[in-house]
């Protein structure tokens, strides 16, 4: 998932200053009474809206076999001799923890970390950038973080202190899903654990892919994955390398937005840019959709209502929390957003 941090180090400077100063004022919450919150033209709800909660293995917890050297994603050789206390720094790194079996381990979250069972754990970031003052007064055994996680100082605070901290790359493809596990999985000295997951999350995205509509690629609906502040007058279209490319075409849908040539990784929303990626679907996360006042208010962005999307109403939401984690719960993801593109999957799905 593009933490907020690692979407902020996407957009580019002018607009991360802005977006910033928004996620600063709101730190996260959103207006849930806002008109049309939430409203998919009639569409399911959104991935994890339900039930917000991880999945762990089945059977007791794993016990960690420590010590082990493993390479950060940064280049340092980073040795782990004890697991009792993890601070993973992003949501889609926490739920990999917890999916594991190693929730009880974890002793504080990210602000990114919306799942159920980390709700009453320390934060520890503020302004959606890590404190690495609260971090050390946890006395963390191990710290995991994105290579996006920031600022830079705060990282280099924790391992001057002596912690051993992972860097891990940030995931922006389904093939991430599975490497991500494992490395994480090495790096906690549970491997055999990292296996089981793979199996079990790779088991699960093949049965959804197996139970989506044969569209042939000619009549694939175009898909464009819209980022939404509407309290900072935020409005972005998905290009190639936004993390949500692979997740649309493996729904059996074209990213509109790539697809008409936005080459950077998010640009502002012009009526231009809309009329070239035509969607037929728009792709949003919850809050951004409420934070806008629902389909009513994305309508009234100049551009929206005069694309194929817009003038059917059809928008296609997920939760913020899970929508590009690519972790454990990617075919919840990927089932959601298939359903609201092409509508329920075939019998025996």
């Amino acid at each position: 998932m593009w933490t907020r941090s690692g979407l902020l180090a996407k957009l580019g400077a002018p607009i991360a200053v802005l977006l910033g100063a928004a996620l600063l004022a709101g730190c996260g919450t959103t207006d849930t009474s806002a008109p049309g919150a939430g409203d998919t033209a009639g569409g399911p709800a959104p991935a994890g809206a339900t039930a917000d909660r991880v999945e762990p293995l089945e059977g007791p917890a794993p016990a960690p076999e420590l010590p082990v050297t493993v390479t950060s994603a940064d280049g340092a050789e980073v040795t782990v001799t004890a697991a009792d206390r993890i601070v993973p720094l992003s949501g889609s790194l926490a739920e990999i923890v917890w999916t594991l079996g190693l929730g009880d381990h974890v002793v504080a979250r990210d602000v990114s970390a919306t799942f159920e069972q980390a709700a009453d754990l320390p934060l520890v970031t503020r302004g959606h950038e890590v404190s690495a003052e609260s971090v050390l007064s946890l006395h963390p055994d191990v710290v995991l973080v994105e290579d996006t996680t920031g600022p830079e100082e705060a990282i280099d605070r924790i391992r001057a202190a002596g912690v051993p901290l992972l860097v891990f790359e940030t995931a922006d493809e389904l093939p991430d899903v599975t490497s991500r596990i494992g490395a994480v999985a090495e790096a906690l000295g549970v491997p055999e654990a990292g296996e089981a997951l793979i199996e079990r999350t790779t088991g699960r995205i093949d049965a959804v892919r197996a139970g989506l509509p044969d569209v042939p690629e000619s009549d694939r609906p175009r898909v464009a994955f819209l980022y939404l502040r509407g309290s900072a007058s935020v409005y972005l279209i998905g290009g190639a390398g936004s993390g949500a490319g692979s997740l649309i075409e493996a729904a059996g849908a074209v990213d509109a937005g790539a697809e008409a040539g936005l080459e950077k990784d998010f640009t502002p929303i012009t009526s231009e840019a809309l009329a070239a990626a035509a969607p037929d679907v728009i792709l949003v996360m919850t809050k951004g959709l409420t934070s806008v006042g629902g389909v009513d208010g994305l309508l009234e962005i100049p551009g929206i209502a005069e694309t194929p999307a817009g003038m059917n109403r059809r928008v296609a939401n997920i939760d913020d929390g899970v929508l590009l984690n690519y972790g454990p719960r990617t075919d919840e993801v990927l089932a959601s957003l298939a359903e609201q593109i092409h509508g329920a999957p075939k019998e025996g799905a």
